[in-house]
């Protein structure tokens, strides 16, 4: 290490800092371009492989839903029934990231329960564990119209509440559901098809993709390699003691 990377270190550190005080004073939009982001969050995970314990007393799940309110940050707001902040243990050893919420869970204000919803918790229960046990969120948390896509904005308004989401509950595992939750979490645009079944790094949180349950109610034939992604993880937390 030469003399100048300690205090690159400490200026990335005081920038990381800045930017974390601004979001909890509800500044969400800094001016800062994509590739900058990319390039700090490369930086971040190299300086801290392993994410930072959170400040006693600083923040909880309570807090973040209080922080997103009756959100108006997107369109997205306009015609949803209920928003969908996420349901489960606060203390997860595995979390769950889905794309948005659905008909069904726009209605209840509940993470998949309508029919994607029930083949996930089939998929948990076939990894002996109970629904209670995990904690469950989307990358958005209003319905988008007709269960389209999140547009890439509706994803970055939406991202920083996830990311204290994972903070606060800091699992041992992750695993996305689908595209849109793994291109959000991990930045990439790599098809799901060839990341499905691969350990990723999420800041020092191991995080298996696969594919979404609506995807596997289309695709039945999917099922098989879905398993085959849920018995890797089932291997490393068993390995963990997860």
């Amino acid at each position: 290490m030469n003399a100048a990377e300690p205090s690159l270190i400490h200026l990335l550190r005081m920038v990381q800092d800045t930017y974390a005080q601004l979001k909890e004073l509800g500044v969400e939009v800094v001016g800062c371009s994509p590739e900058a982001l990319e390039r700090l969050d490369r930086l971040n995970r190299m300086i801290h492989p392993h994410p930072r314990e959170p400040r006693p007393g600083r923040e909880r799940l309570e807090d973040i839903r209080a922080d997103i309110g009756e959100c108006t940050r997107c369109p997205l707001h306009l015609k949803r029934t209920n928003l969908v902040f996420g349901e489960g243990n606060p203390k997860a050893v595995l979390m769950f990231v889905g794309e948005g919420p659905g008909q069904d869970e726009d209605r209840t204000g509940r993470p998949f329960v309508g029919r994607s919803g029930q083949l996930l918790t089939k998929i948990i229960e076939a990894m002996q564990l109970k629904r209670e046990q995990v904690y469950i969120a989307n990358v958005v948390k209003c319905r988008p119209p007709g269960n389209r896509t999140p547009l890439p904005e509706e994803i970055e308004t939406c991202r920083p509440f996830l990311e204290r989401q994972i903070q606060v509950i800091q699992p041992t595992f992750l695993c996305t559901l689908g595209a849109v939750a793994t291109h959000a979490l991990l930045r990439t645009k790599e098809p799901i098809s060839r990341m499905r079944g691969r350990f990723q790094d999420y800041r020092g949180i191991r995080l298996m993709p696969t594919f979404h349950p609506s995807y596997l109610l289309q695709n039945p034939e999917k099922k098989r390699e879905t398993w085959e992604d849920m018995k890797k993880l089932m291997a490393a937390m068993a390995e963990g003691g997860g």
